[in-house]
Order: C-alpha cells, then sequence, then structure tokens
C-alpha cells in the first residue's frame, strides 16, 4: 500500500500548551489516541489562491521530498484540516478579497482570511510502515496559537479537544511518531532532554518511521 501524503499542525499556546484531540473510537486508523489536527491532502488544496507564501526554509525542506506545487498544497492541507476539526484559522486578511468555488474551502474564505502560510514551519516527516490499515506520508507543521483566529470547536473528528499542558502530555494515549514529534516541539521551547527520552521509549519508531526532522525556528513558538 502506498503512503497518502497528509499534514497536521501542531499550534503551541504561551509556550505551556498544545492543541490535542482524541480520535475517535470509529476510527479505522489509530482510534482512541490522542493526536495533533490534520488530515490527508485533498486535491484542492494544490488549487485555491494563497498570496502568502511559506518561509524560504520550509518550502526548501518540503521539496526536498516533493514537487514545489505538491509542498504547498501539503502546507494548504495542514491549514484546512485544522480548521475543520478545530474551528481555528490560521489566516490573515489579504490585500483584496479572494474567493474560490473549492467546496473544502469556501468557508475558510468567507471568513475574510487566506491562509498565512508564512507563520507555520514545517519541521518533520513520518511514513506510516507496512502492514498498517492506512498508510500516510506526514508532513508535521507547527505555528503559535497568536497567529490562529476563530473559536476552539469540534466537528467530531476529534473528541475532548483542548489545550494540554505540555507536563500533562506524557500521561496521554498516542502513538510513537506523535510523542516524538512532540518531544521536538519541547525540544524547541527548551526542554533539552525531550528528544532523547522520547527516542529512548521509541527507538523503532524514531529508526524507521520518523524519516525527516528539523530544528524549529527559536522565534515561531512565542519565544
Amino acid at each position: 500500500m502506498r503512503p497518502v501524503d497528509a499534514a497536521s499542525l501542531v499550534i503551541v499556546r504561551n509556550r505551556r500548551e498544545v492543541l490535542m484531540g482524541l480520535r475517535s473510537s470509529r476510527h479505522v486508523f489509530v482510534p482512541q489516541q490522542y493526536v495533533f489536527p490534520g488530515g490527508r491532502v485533498d486535491a484542492g488544496d494544490g488549487r485555491v489562491a494563497a498570496p502568502f507564501a511559506l518561509s524560504e526554509h520550509s518550502r526548501q525542506r518540503l521539496e526536498r521530498s516533493a514537487s514545489a506545487a505538491r509542498s504547498r498544497a501539503i502546507a494548504m492541507a495542514a491549514v484546512r484540516e485544522t480548521w475543520e476539526e478545530t474551528g481555528l484559522l490560521l489566516g490573515k486578511p489579504p490585500a483584496q478579497t479572494l474567493r474560490t468555488r473549492s467546496p473544502s474551502w469556501r468557508p475558510f474564505y468567507r471568513q475574510g482570511l487566506v491562509p498565512a502560510l508564512q507563520h507555520m514551519d514545517y519541521f518533520a516527516r513520518a511514513i506510516t510502515p507496512p502492514n498498517n490499515v492506512r498508510r500516510f506520508d506526514a508532513r508535521f507543521f507547527a505555528t503559535d496559537a497568536r497567529h490562529c483566529a476563530g473559536r476552539l470547536r469540534s466537528n467530531g473528528e476529534l473528541e475532548n479537544l483542548h489545550w494540554v499542558p505540555l507536563a500533562d502530555t506524557a500521561g496521554l494515549p498516542m502513538i510513537g511518531i506523535t510523542r516524538l514529534v512532540l518531544a521536538l516541539v519541547q525540544e524547541a521551547l527548551g526542554d533539552s532532554e525531550a528528544r532523547r527520552r522520547a527516542v529512548a521509549v521509541e527507538p523503532a519508531v524514531a529508526r524507521y518511521e520518523l524519516v525527516e526532522q528539523h530544528t524549529l525556528p527559536p522565534n515561531l513558538l512565542g519565544g
């Protein structure tokens, strides 16, 4: 089974909390596990207008494994999936009103905002190993909550959606790759031992699933 492109957005608030939700028990893939907002890339993600581009270093990192057009679509998917699952829009008002016929993007653009890709940073990539019920080639982005508009609400994809204190994440049920990605964020926030602890617990995941990782800019998460 070939992995499907997907994207997730890790949103940090006040350098102390991260937005996570519990995948419903009706899901075939990792049910009853805490995850970050995200999902697969849709066709429309590469077609809608977005005047605010990714940072140059994020663009270059993404284009190591995807075309320029596909890289942009992956980043757009992270924003769209977060909006659908949480009600939060990583957006900014455009210089002129933009409209789209895309059914996936029309509700977002009706808010008077367009994706603010410059406020998110690409920092990790993971590929689900073979022999799973679903396989994803997942890219992870991070941003600070101050760049997000809207009111937190779940569409049912994620249960118990809430801001989790970073100190409490160790007690949550989550798969190994989520824990490793979270450790990379904690490291960027000053916990120098977070990655080492996570790798010690999930050595196989760190070796075979986490295929790419990058340092987050120190000012991205409110530094």
